[in-house]
């Protein structure tokens, strides 16, 4: 069992946080340039954004995966169980497909313009209906094998209706497909302040309800005898998991394994309960987005590689490391 204290561990994450930072503000397209003096425009407006994106992006679905595991009591468990990946896809496609519909009408131009506007709305609606679809066909949270069930299956009704849709739409098969490998290449400002507001809004109110969770690790009678309110208590924090994890997806698009890795790497680091688990997963969350992010700018340069192609290949050989040395995750 590891005796590294949570504050050491935090220390350790946000060292590496301002290492990864500096990198990503060296990263581009031509190798490594730490004159950032003379390249400020670029630094400013490109590198400084995508850096602070990846770092909020991973905190976020960190901290998603965190409350999904905890919530269902379920180490595999990761913020994409309840629809919100397969709900996101289909409002991507359906905004692919009508942009390019509108675009023999009303010009390529403009339709380039309604695309870069519509895709982050649809995604993150897409992404919320998806759960609300879950919890209607699950007749709410009361029980939660049923609510994961109803997930599995409202994942497959609507990959079936995107796949759909681009049958009839055949050219919103190419922009589905960079949604799926996850980017971190369009953040701008606007998208880190989006996922700023959301992050420093959602991450309290996730700490609030931390010992709801630590009840629930005795089970759901011993945490109803401590007199929480489960149905109430587990329908606001699906909310808040739906919340980050449809911020990030509408941003970034379907980031593999960073919300299933990051509470796996916080417990194998420190024994902690859900209050520290929650904001250091969130850390460490950020830190593995960019930390892929930088990867994936660096391993083949100038040519970028999609950053959820190598988070799913390392958290990928991660789980199967733990699961050949014979270790919980």
């Amino acid at each position: 069992m590891s005796t590294t204290t949570p504050l050491r561990v935090a220390g350790l994450l946000l060292l590496a946080a301002a290492l990864l930072a500096m990198l990503g503000l060296a990263a581009g397209g031509e190798g490594w340039s730490f004159a950032w003096a003379d390249e400020w425009p670029l630094l400013a407006q490109i590198r400084a954004p995508r850096t602070a994106g990846a770092l909020l992006c991973g905190g976020l679905l960190g901290l998603a995966g965190a409350l999904a595991q905890g919530l269902f009591r379920n180490p595999l468990a990761d913020p994409y169980l309840l629809g919100t990946a397969a709900g996101a896809g289909l409002g991507v496609v359906l905004v692919l497909a009508a942009g390019g519909a509108f675009g023999s009408v009303i010009g390529l131009a403009s339709a380039g313009l309604l695309l870069r506007l519509g895709l982050v709305g649809a995604a993150f609606a897409g992404a919320l209906a998806g759960v609300a679809l879950t919890l209607l066909l699950a007749r709410g949270t009361a029980r939660p094998t049923v609510l994961l069930l109803a997930g599995v299956v409202v994942g497959i009704l609507l990959s079936a209706l995107a796949e759909w849709v681009m049958l009839v739409s055949p050219e919103a098969l190419r922009g589905k497909q960079i949604f799926l490998l996850g980017t971190t290449g369009f953040f701008g400002w606007p998208a880190v302040a989006v996922m700023a507001t959301v992050l420093a809004a959602l991450l309290p109110l996730a700490l609030r309800y931390a010992r709801a969770l630590d009840a629930l690790v005795l089970g759901e009678a011993s945490a109803a005898s401590l007199g929480i309110a489960l149905p109430r208590v587990r329908l606001l924090l699906v909310g808040l998991m739906a919340l980050a994890t449809g911020t990030a997806v509408a941003q970034a698009g379907l980031v593999a394994f960073v919300g299933l890795v990051a509470p796996h790497l916080v417990r194998r680091l420190t024994v902690v309960t859900h209050g520290p688990l929650l904001a250091l997963s969130a850390l460490a969350g950020g830190v593995l987005l960019l930390a892929a992010d930088v990867a994936a700018r660096s391993v083949m340069a100038p040519q970028e590689l999609p950053v959820g192609v190598l988070t799913a290949v390392l958290g990928g050989v991660y789980l199967l490391v733990l699961l050949r040395r014979g270790g919980r995750p």
